[in-house]
Parts: C-alpha cells; structure tokens; sequence
C-alpha cells in the first residue's frame, strides 16, 4: 500500500476546499512571457494571504519541470536534522503529489546523513504550502521532500555538492526548491535592511556569503539552510546568475509595520 501523507495546514495556510484553493493559486500566479528555465529558487511559505502572491510570481515566471526537490526548515523540531521521504505521495485538496523513489533513492545512496524520517514531515508546513503551487503549474509533477533541521554550514554545503551530482547524472532537468521566509518579528524596516544583505549574497551566487552574513546580522531566515544548500548545488550545476522576482513584508497586507516578516521570490539561471 502506497504511503500517503495528509495534509497538516490546509484550512490554516491555504483554503482546505479544493475549487476555492485552485482560484486562489490561480489569483496569485503572475503569468510572464516566455517562461525562464531555471536551476532553482527560493519561495516562501507563509499563509497565502501573506506570501501567496511573492511564491506565485516565482512559479509564474520558471518553466517547472517535471521533477523537483524540495528543501525545507524543520520548524517543528521532529525528527532527524537532515530528513527525507523517498516513497509514497503527499495528500494536499487539489490531489496527491507523488514522490519521485528514483530520484530520492539517489540522493540517499551518495549522501548517507540523509535519513529516512517520515515523523520530521508530519507536521511541517514549508513543503506542504509549496504543492497547490506546483500542482497548479505542472500537474503531471514529482518531488523529493527534503527537510533540514540543521545550521552547519559544511553539511548544508556538502549536501548541495551532492545534490548537483545526482541532478548531473539525470536525462531530465531537475528544480531545486528551497521553502524559506526572510527575516521574522522586527520591524518593517528594520526586516528590509536585514533582508536585502541576504538578498544581495543571494544574487551574488554566495553560499557561504549569505550563511555568514545571516549569522553576523542576526537575520531570522528560517529557510537559510535550504537556500544555501540550494545556491550551491545551483552554482554547481552552472547557475551563473541568480534574479529577485518579488519581495514583500507582512506588513503589505496587514499594515502592522512594527512586528512583520519578508518574503522574497528568487531564481537562479
């Protein structure tokens, strides 16, 4: 019997109803011109009200392949740090996604701190929030769900080697996805000054740029491992160039500019 993991956050990030969480992917994905390919990208994983309209103008604008990975934080703090799913599907309103057993099952096989953890994705939103999204764009879509509860920036760095030369030896392109929110409960302005020093590591094509600059000014970017994991695995597989599509704070939509939290939308080419 396949495994199916339920949904965590519908009804709470996004509507649990399924027409109404289709119109609302479809009311925040901005349409571009000719598709850009990409390597990778990092969105966010907020509540769709918040973030909803920074991850859609991500996913509107990259051609999305068949095949992903996903990284994530571990918010929950369950499970193992560096914790993967390789069979099975994820339940979301709009349909299962299935997993891609190939690809994870590669991944396992040249980076053994990979572990198989179900537990660590029970609950956590970041990858769950991504689904209707890509479900959306590319229905026919698989992915390997990947969560890190981990900061050490050697591991981050060496799993996104290891990332790249699995990617390498595939006859498909493959989208690394890294789930992260920028700076989280400062002020607005104080969030968008600490956001654009990690977001200008980011363009830069920085990894370690962008781990040391977050640990130096103290930004709260719950996704930082996945996006340096990402960034270089991307840089890796000869990403040469790395685009702000959007950003956004909490405070676009609530308008309490004294508690909030960023967003940013990236792609790397």
């Amino acid at each position: 019997m396949t495994s199916v993991r339920h949904p965590a956050v519908a009804g709470l990030f996004y509507p649990k109803d399924p027409a109404t969480l289709l119109s609302s992917v479809n009311s925040y994905i901005s349409p571009k011109d000719g598709p850009t390919s990409a390597i990778g990208c990092i969105v966010p994983h907020a509540g769709y009200i918040y973030s909803g309209r920074v991850a859609g103008s991500v996913y509107g604008t990259i051609k999305i392949p068949r095949r992903c990975i996903i990284l994530c934080p571990n918010h929950t703090g369950v499970g193992h740090p560096l914790s993967i799913m390789s069979e099975g599907a994820w339940e979301t309103p709009l349909g299962d996604a299935s997993i891609d057993s190939e690809l994870a099952n590669a991944l396992k096989q040249r980076f053994p701190l990979l572990i198989e953890d179900p537990a660590a994705h029970s609950r956590e939103h970041a990858i769950e929030v991504e689904l209707p999204f890509l479900q959306v764009c590319r229905p026919d879509f698989t992915f390997v769900p990947v969560a890190l509860g981990t900061q050490q920036f050697e591991i981050l760095q060496s799993l996104g080697q290891t990332i790249a030369e699995v990617i390498a030896t595939q006859a498909e392109s493959v989208l690394i996805v890294a789930s992260s929110d920028m700076n989280h409960y400062e002020s607005d302005l104080i969030t968008r000054e600490k956001d654009y020093k990690a977001i200008d590591r980011i363009l830069a094509l920085d990894p370690q740029g962008l781990f040391e600059t977050a640990m130096r000014e103290k930004i709260s970017m719950c996704g930082l491992g996945p996006a340096v994991t990402m960034a270089t695995a991307a840089k890796r597989l000869g990403g040469t160039r790395a685009e702000l599509v959007q950003y956004a704070t909490s405070a676009d939509v609530s308008g309490d500019r004294d508690v909030v939290v960023g967003y940013a939308g990236l792609i790397v080419k």
